[in-house]
């Protein structure tokens, strides 16, 4: 199911939101920040090489189909956005300096050059909102169900950054709600062929990360991040691997809240 929008994009661009298995049973909320790499047409590329737009400033490499991998597992529901982290970062807050970047890793982004507020509006109003609008939505029927949402955010990160070779295949992101992060934690490491990151490579805790903070922890509902490796996700092999992974570790997490 799509969800489109009457502002900024055309009916040549696609939606600005993937919902996947809205009739799920599960109350697991899988949620993608940055699955998507699409550009609307009147932004013409952002003047950014299409190069750089398959990179990982673009998206998160493999995160999408990690997530879908998981919602056919599962029977988890599932909100992905469409377009690319360049035009709005979606894992931002409103007032973000990184909400729509002038430079990224290095590449500068012309459109984002001296964005007006209506241009940063559009934006917002097309993008950016329907997809938080579609994870309140589905948060909601979740709990109409009687159910306690358990939100999972999923990203990936570059194997490299400023030099840096990251030693971790996997990173579970959490600010102050443990319960899902500290069982997960263990059951990664419990795994045996993993170095597991704790708030690694990046940390909830610096309070830019949007999603789990407005949607999980201040509707006090179990929610955590995991950041997988890009090059371990970047073929269909390696992100049905580890969905089938997490498949499995998931659910004996999420029985523990009970």
């Amino acid at each position: 199911m799509d969800i489109a929008s009457p502002t900024l994009l055309t009916a040549a661009d696609p939606a600005p939101v993937r919902i996947l298995n809205p009739t799920a049973s599960s109350p697991l909320l899988l949620v993608c920040d940055h699955a998507g790499k699409a550009v609307p047409a009147a932004l013409h590329g952002l003047g950014v090489p299409e190069a750089e737009l398959d990179r990982h400033i673009g998206w998160d490499i493999g995160a999408a189909a990690v997530t879908e991998g998981l919602v056919r597992r599962l029977d988890a529901r599932a909100v992905l956005s469409v377009y690319s982290r360049l035009v709005v970062d979606c894992n931002r807050w409103p007032d973000s300096p990184t909400l729509m970047p002038a430079i990224s890793d290095g590449t500068p982004v012309p459109a984002n050059q001296d964005l007006s507020d209506t241009a940063r509006a559009l934006r917002m109003e097309a993008l950016y909102q329907p997809y938080h609008d579609a994870i309140t939505a589905e948060r909601a029927r979740i709990q109409a169900e009687g159910q306690v949402p358990v939100l999972i955010s999923i990203h990936s990160f570059t194997p490299q950054m400023n030099g840096f070779q990251r030693p971790w295949q996997v990173g579970v992101l959490w600010n102050r709600d443990g319960r899902l992060a500290l069982p997960m934690l263990a059951a990664l490491r419990a795994e045996g062929d993993l170095t597991v990151g704790d708030n690694e490579p990046y940390s909830a805790r610096t309070g830019t990360d949007f999603t789990i903070i407005h949607h999980g922890e201040a509707a006090n509902l179990p929610v955590l991040m995991l950041e997988i490796r890009q090059d371990l996700i970047a073929d269909a092999a390696g992100a049905d691997a580890w969905a089938a992974r997490l498949a499995r570790l998931l659910p004996v997490v999420i029985a523990g809240l009970t």
